[in-house]
């Protein structure tokens, strides 16, 4: 009874930790109008710095994956996030754009633990028959840090400048690393890691594992569905409030009260989201396929009429929000479940840094297509269509 209690503590533990790590990148598409204003950036260079903060990961979330497999998740997690802080702190003193795009891929690195090192301690703690829910409600944690820095980091940047709000950043973020490195406990019927060194190890017959792993339809579908999946949220933090501010005439500080709710809805979507894939008889990844769907609707609506009033435009993100945020519950706890049990820390970091690709490339893409045809519409249409090839081909059997 105790353990089943516990659980409980490490879940809110884990989520804790995510909002806080992403805290500060969360915000910056709720300070794109100020960053463009105070930095004189255009949406390109916006796009860019969303990127600096996911670059690294493109390798590291592999690396974190096998840390993972062989050391307890307090202590890479923790340290992850101590790199987060540090770099946050030391960013506070960056003189322009140059150095705050280096501050965010440290940012970048020391976040690479905290995804599949959050991931993996909550599936390791919850059953099946509720680690759908865990999972969503874990990786809520992620809007939820874009919701607190919505709120904070604009009304900062505004009354104390930009560098202000990486101050706050670090102190979240160290906040976040304190307590997981005080709370989480390795679940007692869970043998320690292997820690013989690699020349004792069974080295080739992982190795083997790990290439058939690549060879497995069910990564396949995770591989293709999560880059989709990134590149719509990637677009939507990134855009939303230029958006609002610039086609529909909505002041910047509406904008990111929009940005706020969208966040809330993504917020929502990951929890309900996987705690309905935990019931749906067609398993997990069907409810990946109807966030796929759902999103191609929303994303083909914007580029019409119906996107430019106002009203409609606030629905359409919140419900990009629901949609294209939320699909991370379901599929992280199928990414999970889908792992042969000694590997769910490599499958997760593989699948995440896959993701990561579309991470860093999406934002400065977007943007620039943007920028070259002085409209949002083509960069809506290219995440549909990109949206609909991953729909037809995973959704076959």
């Amino acid at each position: 009874m105790r353990t089943s209690r516990y659980r409980w503590i490490i879940l809110g533990v884990a989520t804790f930790t995510q909002a806080t790590a992403a805290f500060f990148v969360q915000g910056l598409g709720a300070m794109s109008v100020h960053l463009q204003r105070d930095l004189r950036l255009n949406t390109t260079q916006l796009g860019l710095l969303q990127s600096a903060a996911q670059l690294l990961p493109l390798a590291g979330l592999i690396v974190a994956g096998r840390l993972l497999d062989r050391h307890d998740e307090r202590r890479v997690v923790g340290i992850g996030a101590l790199v987060v802080a540090a770099a946050l702190a030391a960013g506070s003193a960056a003189p322009g754009y140059v150095s705050l795009l280096v501050v965010l891929l440290v940012v970048g690195a020391g976040y690479s633990a905290i995804q599949p090192g959050g991931s993996k301690s909550v599936a390791s703690w919850f059953d099946a028959s509720k680690r759908g829910l865990a999972m969503g409600i874990r990786q809520a944690g992620l809007p939820l840090g874009g919701v607190l820095a919505a709120f904070a980091l604009p009304a900062l940047a505004t009354s104390f400048g930009w560098r202000s709000t990486l101050v706050a950043g670090a102190l979240v973020a160290l906040s976040g690393a304190v307590v997981f490195m005080a709370f989480y406990r390795r679940p007692p019927d869970r043998r320690p890691p292997d820690r013989r060194p690699p020349d004792r190890r069974p080295v080739p017959a992982a190795s083997r594992v790990r290439l058939e792993l690549l060879r497995e339809p069910y990564l396949k579908k995770i591989v293709l569905s999560g880059t989709s999946m990134v590149s719509v949220h990637s677009g939507v933090g990134v855009l939303t409030v230029l958006y609002l501010h610039e086609v529909t005439s909505m002041d910047a500080a509406s904008a990111a009260l929009v940005y706020v709710a969208v966040q809330c809805a993504g917020a929502l979507g990951r929890v309900c989201l996987a705690a309905w894939s935990d019931r749906h008889r067609s398993g997990r990844y069907a409810c990946v396929l109807t966030c796929l769907a759902a999103v191609i609707i929303g994303m083909t609506l914007l580029t019409t009429p119906v996107g430019r009033s106002p009203v409609a435009a606030c629905l359409l993100f919140v419900w990009l929000g629901f949609f294209g945020i939320g699909w991370y519950g379901p599929w992280v706890a199928y990414a999970a479940e889908s792992a042969p049990p000694d590997h769910t820390g490599f499958t997760l970091g593989l699948a995440m840094a896959v993701n990561q690709v579309a991470v860093v490339l999406a934002p400065p893409v977007l943007g620039l297509l943007t920028d070259l045809t002085g409209s949002f519409a083509p960069a809506w249409a290219l995440l549909a269509a990109l949206t609909a090839v991953t729909m037809a081909t995973t959704a076959r059997p």
